[in-house]
């Protein structure tokens, strides 16, 4: 018998992995409870729908609305073996997903929900909260600017002036990264106030206190550190350089005196202890000449960064360096070009030591003289001898200023209302050097996995609900890896295979990328016969299986697909 067999093929890939960590963390049940549809909503609850496009986010790396609903379409059966319940792919298209937006950019619905999946994550993981790291990043786009809208031209951290761009302000749970709140501002807005309503927002979720706050040096406002000291919290950041500048060498003169002894901070690394910093703390805990503005039980944190002093230094030389070869040129003498007199030469230095951050490192002298030149004549002209001025600029570095710059580099000073029990000056300067775990945060919701730049969306709501949504995407991914990173360290192991082109390369910290890009060529193959369906589910991999092991996940959400859909279709 010739049977005419119809074959079709979904890709499945992590899209399993990504729907079920997504139920372990109940995020379409608080969706469904804080966010309620219009009476005209039908198929697929808005939850479950989040919950889709989160997974379509993550998987494809896109966040683009119109994606989605073609996605789903070659995904169907999957999805609904997934979600347990039928889909369509009218489930999501554009129209729905601005629904979904829309509903995520209300303020209120959104305070609750993220309080409820916060405060639900805390008791799923398990997760201990001692401190919370607070930052704003910027991000860009080519929208364009309207008086009230969220896009407007202001400092950008993208090193994009250029474009206008919308400020977002993150704070996460330390060690993990994992984001407890995000906050949608304009573009322009200045980042003091912001630490405040972050605070407040973090604190809603996690309903505790005695939680260390650690924030750069925009977070030294007295105004936010009397604002978390007066709600039982503690905080830790450097102050701005405008705060001690005149009077930091009150705090070194004893040191470089040798009345202050310092203290040896090191770190561990791989396997030994490098020396990263030193610093005393200042007795009393007040800041001299701004007593005024310390906040009751303040320690004051004197530090010197090695690295950081010597990178300042690195970027001194270069610019004294560069000034000096500008300054020196001015004495270079070329055919056709002006000789500049003393006024000339002295106008054309200034401008280039005025616009020099080193200029004061610079001892300057001109030797004014004039030169005889003979000029023969021409056109019946007799020859004749004039005089030409011959300026010339003398560069030298000033020693004494150079060294006393030196002397300078590389110290903060960072103030803190934890007890020394609590937080040591050690344990204060290691909390701080730990500033890149949020900055990986940025930089995955800017970059691949999130994708957010460029950002397509121009309506403010959409774009609020946007950021919202990508914050989900972002705690499902730090869950993720923390969850694979837990389990090799309580095993003692260490995972093969997530390096291409070295596959016995072995990891203890993964990263979440890693471990969905594992999940690669797995394919539901769907076989149509005249009397039967048959469904074949591609089997899982060695490296695959342990994965699903290490985040405590069962291989039968994907080995159980074929039969779920047996189930159903009988």
């Amino acid at each position: 018998m010739n049977e005419q067999l119809d074959i079709s093929t979904e890709q499945v890939d992590d899209i399993a992995l990504l729907l079920s960590q997504l139920e372990r963390m109940q995020v379409a049940q608080c969706f469904d409870q804080k966010f309620k549809p219009h009476g005209n909503w039908q198929g697929l609850s808005m939850g479950k729908t989040a919950c889709v496009w989160l997974t379509h986010i993550l998987s494809m790396s896109d966040h683009r609305m119109n994606q989605v609903e073609d996605w789903s379409r070659n995904r169907l059966k999957t999805l609904q073996a997934c979600l347990k319940e039928p889909v369509r792919p009218g489930d999501f298209t554009d129209d729905r997903l601005t629904i979904l937006l829309r509903a995520l950019s209300r303020d209120e619905s959104w305070d609750d929900f993220e309080s409820c999946l916060n405060h639900g994550l805390l008791r799923i993981y398990d997760l201990s909260v001692k401190r919370v790291r607070l930052d704003s990043t910027t991000i860009s786009s080519y929208a364009g600017v309207t008086e009230e809208g969220l896009f407007q031209f202001g400092h950008s951290k993208d090193k994009r002036p250029d474009l206008p761009q919308v400020k977002v302000m993150l704070s996460c749970l330390d060690p993990l990264g994992l984001p407890l709140g995000i906050e949608v501002l304009s573009g322009q807005s200045a980042d003091d106030p912001l630490y405040v309503p972050a605070v407040e927002r973090a604190r809603r979720s996690l309903k505790q206190r005695g939680v260390l706050y650690i924030g750069d040096s925009k977070m030294a406002s007295f105004n936010t550190r009397s604002f978390i000291t007066d709600g039982d919290d503690f905080y830790l950041c450097p102050l701005p350089l405008v705060q001690y500048k005149l009077t930091l060498e009150a705090y070194l003169m004893p040191v470089w005196n040798d009345h202050q002894p310092l203290q040896k901070i090191l770190r561990s690394q791989d396997g030994m202890d490098v020396h990263i910093a030193e610093g005393y703390e200042v007795e009393g805990g007040h800041l001299i000449g701004h007593t005024a503005n310390a906040v009751a039980g303040e320690r004051c944190l004197v530090i010197r960064s090695l690295k950081l002093a010597q990178g300042a230094q690195e970027r001194l030389d270069k610019q004294v360096k560069r000034l000096q070869d500008k300054l020196s040129a001015l004495n270079e003498r070329k055919q056709g070009r002006k000789r500049y007199t003393l006024a000339e030469m002295q106008a054309r230095a200034g401008r280039l030591l005025k616009a020099s951050s080193v200029a004061d490192l610079f001892q300057v002298d001109y030797d004014d003289q004039t030169q005889k030149r003979s000029v023969k004549g021409y056109r019946g002209k007799p020859n004749r001898v004039e005089e030409v001025p011959d300026v010339t600029i003398s560069v030298k570095i000033d020693k004494v200023a150079y060294e006393e710059a030196v002397r300078y580099l590389g110290w903060r000073l960072y103030v803190t209302n934890a007890p020394r029990e609590m937080l040591s000056m050690e344990q204060a300067v290691l909390a701080y050097r730990e500033e890149y775990l949020i900055e990986r945060s940025f930089r995955q919701l800017k970059n691949k996995p999130l994708s957010i730049k460029p950002m397509y969306l121009q309506t403010d709501a959409h774009i609020k609900g946007l950021l919202r949504l990508l914050s989900i995407a972002l705690k499902t991914l730090v869950l993720l890896e923390q969850s694979v990173r837990q389990t090799l360290r309580e095993n003692q192991q260490a995972i093969q295979g997530l390096y291409a082109g070295n596959p016995k390369r072995a990891t203890t910290t993964p990263t979440a990328s890693q471990v969905l890009g594992a999940f690669k060529q797995i394919y539901l193959t769907i076989i149509y016969q005249q009397q039967q369906t048959i469904y074949h589910l591609t089997a899982l991999t060695d490296l695959q299986q342990q994965i699903l092991g290490l985040i405590g996940l069962q291989e039968t959400i994907y080995t159980g697909i074929p039969e779920k859909l047996k189930v159903e279709k009988n």
